[in-house]
C-alpha cells in the first residue's frame, strides 16, 4: 500500500516507511512478558494480554533517550 502523502524524495519515503513499521509493531510487555503491546494513540501503549498501560514514545514503545534515562537511573540506584 503506497502512502501518497509523501510525494518527493526517497529519504522521506524511507523514513515514513520506518516510522509506520515501528508504530504498528507489537512490543514485549514489561509486566507479562508477551509480545502484545500495541499503540493506542500518540505516546500511549496498552498490552492486549494483561491490559497494562504504558507511556512511551510517539512511534515506538521505548525511545533511545528513554533507554538512556533508565540506564542512568539504574546506575544511580546501584550507587546508593
Amino acid at each position: 500500500m503506497a502512502n501518497w502523502s509523501i510525494r518527493y524524495g526517497v529519504n522521506l519515503r524511507k523514513r515514513n516507511r520506518a516510522v509506520s513499521r515501528d508504530k504498528k509493531t507489537l512490543y514485549e510487555c514489561d509486566v507479562c512478558g508477551r509480545s502484545a503491546v500495541k499503540r493506542i494513540s500518540t505516546g500511549i501503549w496498552r498490552c492486549k494480554h494483561c491490559g497494562a498501560t504504558f507511556a512511551g514514545g510517539a512511534y515506538m514503545l521505548k525511545t533511545e533517550s528513554g533507554r538512556t534515562a533508565e540506564r542512568i537511573l539504574g546506575q544511580m540506584k546501584k550507587g546508593e
